[in-house]
């Protein structure tokens, strides 16, 4: 790949394997992704992205992007290829008199946090500050504020976007509205997004943490769960429950609330919950939203080995406990978490086609994130993650989070997005025709999808 064409007109570095920082700038959050581009373009601003793109289109290459690089399927890395990098983009503008926020594409939500919070703000973001914007805000995006804010995507007002014609656009309401409404949801497939403009609300003190519940408890302990969350929640609340292990390594059955509204209200709101059974810990407190943001962020440190498995679940009846239970019992790492995240409110007050993102009824969606350290053990750990997610598959609603597909679940993207898919490849068709943007869950051209 002959480079000195690029550097002509590109203002950041160009990273091969000769370079210095190679190694460290393609590491990214998933240890089991060790993959050696043939170039990492780190791009300075949205100019250096236009000609990466444009490079790429000279060059007949398909690039990857690299915004935070904490998916787990590892699609910010390829083999061979070029990566386009905006990890080095990092501007934000904050408007506190329109609760806007115009953030670029390179920032960690942690980042997008410390700046917004100066003026008391913040917007859904995800469960680890350490996750890039980017990828979550275009796969919809779930998050503590979801129940009175909405998904991110809901929260997103306009995109700027190098898509693979290399001419740089704006996507909103009024430009481009195709593409804007492919965009939330639709993932990295119609381009290079380089900022994008969030609606931001007045949160600073929330109430959040973790009760602790005994393992052998946990069947009672989902049962008052789901009928807490199912009795009707105030869309300031939303409640998780997860099956993990202590620092010391002893299992529990935690329960997670997040409480963004009026504290008062919120202490009695959480009242049953907390005092609910004989807890080992009740962590749960008033504090600061970038707290609460990074609060498991510990579990899940960068260089992990981890491999994941999803679905939306369309109820919890006490089989589906019961299996889940089951399986939980049997985690074959310490570090481990099987998840339930709650969802209503705003979330499902959208419809199921104004965004390309199209899971709004499920009120449960199961995540299993196993974690690990040891090469070795990688067989062990996929095959009892599958097993869980294929044991929960009577309780399916028949839809997964795009944001939770593995590198093995490409078979799985039209189940992603159900109705939206047919309008979507024809979003793709419309930007990318060549799929140029292909290193992603992919959607395809309209014209390639009904090829046989």
């Amino acid at each position: 790949m002959n480079l000195e064409s690029l550097r002509a007109r590109f203002h950041g570095d160009l990273l091969t394997p000769e370079s210095a920082g190679y190694d460290a700038a393609r590491r990214i959050w998933n240890g089991m992704i060790d993959r050696r581009p043939a170039v990492i373009a780190r791009c300075t601003g949205p100019a250096d992205v236009t000609a990466a793109v444009r490079f790429a289109v000279e060059h007949d290459l398909y690039p990857a992007i690299r915004a935070g690089g904490h998916n787990v399927a590892g699609l910010a890395m390829i083999d061979d290829g070029m990566v386009i990098d905006v990890t080095r983009m990092k501007g934000l503008y904050v408007d506190p008199g329109r609760a806007l926020a115009i953030a670029q594409t390179g920032l960690t939500w942690g980042e997008f946090d410390r700046e917004t919070q100066l003026y008391g703000l913040a917007t859904t973001g995800g469960l680890i500050s350490t996750t890039g914007i980017a990828g979550l805000t275009l796969g919809g995006g779930v998050g503590w504020l979801m129940g009175r804010c909405g998904l991110v995507c809901d929260n997103t007002l306009s995109y700027d976007i190098v898509p693979a014609g290399g001419e740089p656009i704006r996507a909103s309401a009024e430009e481009h509205p195709d593409l804007y409404w492919g965009l939330k949801g639709g993932g990295g497939n119609f381009g290079v997004v380089t900022s994008i403009t969030y609606r931001v609300y007045p949160i600073t003190t929330v109430i959040s943490g973790m009760v602790l519940h005994p393992f052998d408890r946990a069947r009672e302990v989902l049962k008052f769960f789901r009928d807490f969350v199912s009795a009707g929640l105030p869309d300031e609340l939303i409640v998780y429950a997860a099956a993990l292990s202590t620092p010391d390594g002893l299992p529990v059955l935690a329960l997670l609330p997040a409480w963004c509204g009026d504290l008062e209200e919120g202490e009695r709101r959480l009242k049953p919950l907390r005092s609910f059974g004989s807890p080992l810990a009740d962590l749960v407190a008033p504090m600061p939203y970038p707290t609460m943001q990074q609060m498991i962020d510990a579990a899940a440190p960068y260089g992990v080995r981890t491999y994941w498995k999803s679905r939306f679940l369309r109820d919890l009846p006490d089989a589906a406990i019961e299996t889940f239970v089951e399986f939980a019992a049997q985690r074959t790492s310490p570090r481990t978490i099987a998840l339930l995240e709650h969802s209503h409110g705003a979330v499902s007050r959208v419809a199921d086609d104004a965004t390309a993102f199209p899971s709004r009824r499920a009120p449960f969606d199961l995540v299993v994130i196993s974690v690990w350290s040891e090469p070795a053990e990688d067989e062990n750990h996929i095959d009892w993650t599958r097993r869980f997610h294929s044991g929960m598959e009577a309780w399916s609603a028949g839809t997964a989070y795009v944001n939770s597909l593995d590198q093995d679940d490409r078979g799985r993207i039209r189940e992603a997005y159900g109705a939206n898919y047919a309008r979507l490849t024809d979003v793709k068709q419309a930007y990318d025709p060549e799929n140029r943007f292909r290193r992603n869950q992919n959607i395809q051209p309209s014209r390639q999808a009904a090829t046989p």
